[in-house]
């Protein structure tokens, strides 16, 4: 199996749960990706940033670019069940120098929010994260009005270090106030049992 690498560290092509793989993110993935975007319209939601289907491809190309210069993992998320591209994630902001790292660019089509989809996905990430990549600390931000974001941060087990107020001006003209969380590795076991346990109730994050 062929390996990428995150500032040179080798990683296996696939991430792989029971309900949802992880797969690299490339231009192969424009078409279904601008369906499952377009499951609930998600780029309108100002407080996010997914892309509109007429962006997809442009959004991808900036990812690979990303990743090609060491600074993120991308992924696109798969249903097991369906077969279906149902999403988009990333490793992103990697210090290595002080073990830490940010989890973000998440979004998924309406049909897979609020199933298991985001917390197997959480779960095997912070994995990765923790038990290959050997960090010590792993970043969740969210947008300070996507309050649906920061319940669901809240309930994999982050606990929230502060806000950046006036942090970032989005496309719409409009200033973000990014409100970050963290789970540091002396949290991981019990935040990684949390995880498998509402997986095996069939909880919904």
């Amino acid at each position: 199996m062929k390996e990428r690498t995150l500032d040179n560290t080798e990683r296996t092509e696939y991430l792989s749960g029971e309900y949802m793989v992880l797969e690299p993110l490339t231009l192969e993935h424009v078409p279904a990706l601008s369906l499952a975007v377009a499951d609930g319209e998600l780029w309108q939601l100002w407080y996010t940033s997914a892309p509109h289907p007429d962006e997809m491809k442009s959004y991808i190309e900036t990812a690979i670019a990303a990743e090609q210069r060491g600074e993120v993992l991308a992924f696109a998320v798969r249903d097991k069940r369906s077969g279906e591209l149902i999403g988009s994630t990333r490793i992103c902001a990697w210090d290595q120098e002080n073990r830490r790292l940010e989890i973000g660019h998440s979004w998924y089509a309406k049909r897979a929010q609020k199933t298991g989809i985001n917390t197997e996905a959480k779960l095997l990430l912070l994995s990765y994260a923790f038990e290959t990549l050997d960090v010590m600390a792993v970043e969740f931000r969210t947008h300070w009005h996507n309050q649906a974001s920061k319940e669901a941060i809240t309930r994999l087990g982050a606990k929230q270090d502060g806000v950046l107020r006036n942090h970032k001006i989005l496309k719409d003209g409009t200033v973000r106030d990014t409100v970050i969380y963290s789970i540091i590795d002396s949290e991981w076991p019990t935040v990684k049992q949390h995880l498998k346990f509402r997986l095996q109730q069939n909880q919904k994050l």
